[in-house]
């Protein structure tokens, strides 16, 4: 299993000119026979100060360590303020201080965005596109109870008992189990075997952890949480009998205990498969805390990706604001969604061929009709629809568009009605230079990767479909700082786009009355039964400073 190399990056450190008057202020000046002692005090204070300088500008040089604040990526606008800073760094208040990253500097952070104010060519509507939500105040405060941290000191040492994780999908839904799979082992009291990629049967991902997932972060950030370590002692024998996967859908810590415990103690060893959605999202408060710091803390992309997807990101950033659009509408989510392309007839008929003989690729509601699925807002919105979506809304026409996803069903047919709106569009594939994607044209979960980069530091954020990249942008873009993100209200505005007696005008105005309070303001959890913490942060990780 590869490993990360680590990473150095160049200090930000400027001391200000109060740091040095503090060391030279002295008291007033006496007569000079009584100036012996304050003079050697001075020459003492004068060299330690010299001294500090001196290795402060040592540092600046060479680099620090990559568990320190790292510098803001272009501008001092950064989204991440000095105040939420300051609320990430007392998360790690009464956690062991033997090098582990600072909450603070873990966080992947989006880069600054843009101001619209000075932009005199935009109307009032296209600007309001632009504007960011206001955040409210709230900011990211783990603050783990005292019972847990004192909890902590005895099961992150854990030696005996030992979770294993066998986790599938794609890139976000392999991420929402390894944060549950972090959970389950503090549940357990169990040390966690770094989780085991399943290869996936749609895209063919051979990738393990270490290839997508900076492993020594995931275990230095984690370390206070659970143990975690590469593999089993040898010890420990396995078989294909060991793996449980009859799960039931979101059980409790109180069921999970019930029914493991015991086994784990008996076996030293647990291996878990197909964990998808089967850990319940309403759980006590320090769990769901351990949920945000996995997920927006330990989960950072190995440096090769980290490092391509900020260079791309910032080829799209530099030339102003612009859009990432998540277009659901590859060949598999037709074929898992059960609803029509919009393409025509031979298009519908390869991906009902398809169905057929992957009957459980098919997803739920399987006793609905196509258009039922579609009205019912099961079925993602095509290139066209989009297109008048954005419009809508105030996009502006000359808007730059990046779009992440896989390759779309039909090519460029399927995305030309989006071109034709908007053509300032790219992608990852038009964005990278010469050889820059090569290495990973066969890991479709790195270029997912790269869309997650890209797309968290994009101004505005809008998916096609729902699913585990639209949830987990969701969440990561209100934990740092709230950034625009639109739901589309897919049951509200397809009956507004089948309806060709509706015109541009109220068209435009029913989509803004729809979306006006969804545009990635903060919205409580516990506002409807059943939300996952990681899309919706508020209370339990973020709160009001």
């Amino acid at each position: 299993m590869a490993k990360s190399a680590r990473n150095f990056k160049n200090s930000c450190i400027t001391p200000h000119p109060s740091f040095f008057l503090h060391f030279l202020a002295v008291s007033p000046k006496k007569s000079s026979r009584n100036q012996s002692p304050n003079f050697t005090l001075l020459f003492l204070l004068s060299l330690f100060t010299l001294s500090s300088f001196l290795g402060i500008c040592i540092l600046t040089f060479y680099g620090i360590p990559q568990n320190s604040i790292p510098c803001p990526p272009i501008s001092s606008s950064s989204p991440l303020s000095p105040i939420l800073l300051a609320s990430l760094s007392s998360i790690s208040k009464g956690y062991p201080k033997h090098d582990e990253p600072t909450l603070s500097s873990s966080v992947m952070v989006p880069l600054p965005a843009h101001g619209v104010a000075a932009n005199l060519n935009l109307s009032a509507e296209e600007k309001e596109f632009w504007e960011q939500p206001d955040g409210e105040g709230y900011r990211p405060c783990l603050d783990f109870s005292l019972a847990y941290r004192k909890a902590s000191a005895r099961i992150s040492k854990e030696k005996r008992k030992f979770l294993v994780m066998v986790v599938s999908g794609g890139l976000n839904q392999q991420r929402n189990q390894i944060v549950d799979a972090v959970v389950i082992a503090r549940i357990l009291e169990a040390a966690l075997v770094v989780p085991i990629l399943q290869v996936n049967r749609i895209w063919g991902d051979e990738s393990e952890f270490s290839d997508i997932f900076d492993l020594e972060h995931f275990k230095k950030t984690l370390q206070a949480d659970v143990r975690v370590v590469l593999s089993l002692p040898s010890t420990h024998l396995v078989s294909m009998q060991s793996i449980e996967n009859q799960i039931p859908f979101h059980v409790s810590p109180m069921w999970i205990r019930a029914r493991f415990f015991h086994q784990l103690n008996e076996e030293g060893f647990l291996i878990l498969k197909g964990l998808d959605s089967r850990l319940s999202k309403n759980l006590p408060p320090d769990l769901q805390k351990l949920r945000c710091k996995v997920a927006f803390h330990a989960l950072r992309f190995a440096t090769p990706i980290q490092d391509l997807g900020n260079q791309i990101a910032r080829r799209m950033w530099i030339e102003g604001p612009y859009i990432a659009l998540h277009l659901r509408i590859e060949k598999d989510v037709w074929i898992r969604t059960g609803c029509t392309t919009g393409l025509g007839p031979e298009y519908d008929e390869i991906i009902d061929k398809d169905r057929e003989s992957n009957p459980d690729f098919l997803t739920d509601k399987l006793n609905m009709t196509k258009s039922a699925r579609r009205l019912a807002g099961f079925c993602p919105l095509s290139a066209k629809e989009v297109a008048r979506v954005l419009r809508g809304l105030g996009a502006p026409s000359n808007a730059r568009i990046y779009v992440a996803g896989g390759e779309p069903f039909g090519g460029s047919r399927a995305i030309q009605p989006l071109v034709h709106e908007f053509p300032n569009i790219a992608t990852k594939e038009t964005l990278a230079r010469l050889g820059e994607l090569t290495p990973y044209l066969n890991r479709p979960s790195v270029l997912a990767a790269i869309d997650y980069i890209v797309s968290l530091s994009s101004d505005v954020f809008l998916p096609s479909h729902g699913g585990n990249m639209g949830r987990a942008m969701q969440g990561h873009r209100a934990y740092v700082g709230h950034r625009k993100y639109i739901k589309p209200n897919k049951r509200m505005i397809l009956p507004l786009l089948e309806n060709a007696s509706v015109s541009d005008e109220n068209f435009r105005s029913s989509i803004q009355k729809l979306h006006k309070y969804s545009k990635g303001q903060p919205e409580s959890r516990k506002k409807k039964l059943d939300r996952d913490v990681l899309a919706y942060p508020v209370p339990e990780c973020m709160c009001k400073h």
